[in-house]
């Protein structure tokens, strides 16, 4: 059995795709499926170590991305995009999986056409409450679509859409608070911040983290990822704000959290400030509070419907980007940390938004499709 993946160009296509093919392999072995094989398409690997990890083998194929604006970049893209739909139709062609599942994104266009031309069933999964242009075109021909947010029903096929949820990796599913202050050397004592900003980071979100530092040291400790282009610079003006702070041991900026850090991190965390993207979800999962700064510009808003929609559950709050000052920042932190009556009651909208199944929903549903080209 042949199950492709495909996606690509950011952590919230990739990961989702990691998560599923976990659980590919768990519902493959408890119904005594020999000889499981599993590929990810893509223009790039995005991470290596998960997919030696996951036993999945790397299909590379030239991707162009399809922007709606005018970028001269769009001309020679457009060129990738035909190299790739040629590349990925002749890799299809010889894998012949008797799946594809997509999340969408620039770099599944070539699998998703190959997939269409050769009629191999697809799959997708689509992240947000407003859908991917890809995957609305896919959606068309795709045996199943699954979603995270209902709100993106409208935009799909009714008769084909079903709400599972967004996929999970189980090595970061729960946080793990054994241990977890010691880990990144931090007061149990002290209420903790985790900072979220995305597989690349969030410019606006470490901005506010880095200017309100003093303020926010003082009372609470601060567990920053950066994104790996952005640590540097956030080293060096925190450096620079908080000379001679007694209180800079407080804070711990990391350039990414691998699945250990997440869980410890997770862990130890009493509030979390992250953008709006699939983070959401594992945001849940672990029952933490949190304050959802979207994204201004983003396809469709999807980012900005995604936290109000998530703050309808009672599990955040959200500032938008024209309201992020300092002052309004450090005031709605302070006064969510100081009431342990509401952050109580965000845990468990938080824990019942969940959805923890996802990843085996659609892993059955693959596996279910494939198998009936054996019978």
């Amino acid at each position: 059995m042949k199950i492709l993946l495909t996606g690509g160009g950011t952590g919230g296509h990739f990961y989702p795709l990691i998560a599923i093919a976990e659980k590919l392999v768990e519902v493959a072995d408890k119904q005594k499926i020999i000889d499981l094989k599993l590929y990810y398409m893509s223009d790039k690997p995005y991470d290596k170590r998960m997919l030696f990890e996951n036993k999945i083998t790397f299909v590379q194929i030239p991707s162009g991305k399809m922007r709606v604006y005018f970028s001269i970049k769009n001309f020679f893209d457009m060129f990738k995009t035909v190299t790739g739909a040629f590349f990925g139709l002749l890799s299809m062609f010889f894998i012949y999986p008797d799946v594809v599942i997509s999340k969408g994104g620039y770099a599944a266009f070539p699998a998703v056409l190959a997939a269409k031309l050769l009629r191999i069933p697809v799959i997708v999964h689509e992240s947000d409450s407003y859908p991917g242009r890809l995957n609305v075109w896919t959606a068309k021909f795709a045996w199943h679509v699954a979603i995270s947010w209902p709100e993106a029903a409208e935009y799909l096929p009714e008769s084909k859409t079903a709400l599972t949820g967004q996929p999970i990796r189980k090595e970061i599913l729960h946080g793990d608070s054994n241990g977890a202050h010691e880990y990144f050397k931090l007061d149990p004592k002290i209420p903790t911040i985790l900072v979220l900003g995305g597989s690349q980071g969030a410019e606006t979100i470490n901005n506010i983290i880095v200017d309100t530092l003093p303020e926010l040291l003082s009372e609470f400790q601060i567990i920053h990822q950066t994104g790996i282009n952005n640590i540097k610079e956030v080293l060096g003006r925190s450096k620079l704000i908080m000379d001679k702070n007694p209180n800079i041991d407080r804070y711990v900026p990391v350039p990414y959290l691998n699945n250990l850090a997440t869980r410890m991190a997770a862990g130890c965390s009493n509030l979390i400030i992250s953008r709006a993207g699939s983070a959401i979800f594992e945001i849940a999962s672990w029952g933490i509070p949190s304050i959802i700064i979207p994204i201004t510009n983003s396809n469709g808003d999807h980012q900005r419907k995604n936290a109000y929609n998530y703050a309808r559950s009672g599990a955040c709050e959200v500032i938008e980007e024209a309201n992020l000052t300092s002052h309004l920042f450090v005031s709605e932190v302070k006064k969510l940390l100081s009431s342990q009556e509401k952050l109580s009651r965000m845990k468990e909208s938080a824990l019942s938004f969940a959805t923890p199944t996802a990843a085996e929903k659609i892993a059955q549903s693959a596996i279910d499709i494939a198998m009936t080209h054996y019978q």
